[in-house]
């Protein structure tokens, strides 16, 4: 998690009531204004936390708990963001995708710019696809 997101008002969450009748959360994602491409607080030394200016990037991260898959749940987050990134000014976004969301995101008009691999402390590589979009208005 990057708690910058929440500080910067740009972090949504999505809940929904189960069985228990207790809101449950089921997805999050935001979209940063920052140069680093994707961070959490654990990262923090690698990240650049400059902005940049609107209408060149804007930066989406998204989780989803896995049963919830399938629901609408991550559309919702992702054009959430993609309307306040764009009512910031921003026309185009990148992300980050993990394998399990690639398919999603190319469904919805994101390009493959780049697969590569994102090393972790006990030496496994993860690997993601670097992908990218231009929205020329906020429905696009």
């Amino acid at each position: 998690m990057d708690r910058r997101l929440i500080a910067d008002g740009t972090y949504y969450v999505r809940e929904a009531i189960e069985g228990s009748g207790e809101p449950l959360l089921v997805g999050c994602g935001g979209w940063s204004q920052r140069k680093t491409l994707y961070g959490s607080d654990s990262r923090a030394t690698a990240r650049m936390s400059c902005s940049i200016r609107p209408w060149t990037l804007g930066r989406f991260a998204l989780f989803l708990c896995t049963r919830n898959g399938r629901r609408g749940i991550a559309t919702a987050i992702l054009e959430a963001c993609k309307q306040a990134g764009f009512a910031a000014g921003f026309r185009r976004f990148e992300m980050t995708a993990t394998l399990t969301g690639l398919r999603m995101y190319l469904a919805r008009g994101y390009g493959e710019v780049e697969r590569t691999l994102i090393p972790l402390p006990n030496g496994v590589s993860f690997p993601v696809v670097k992908l990218g979009k231009t929205i020329p208005s906020v429905e696009g």
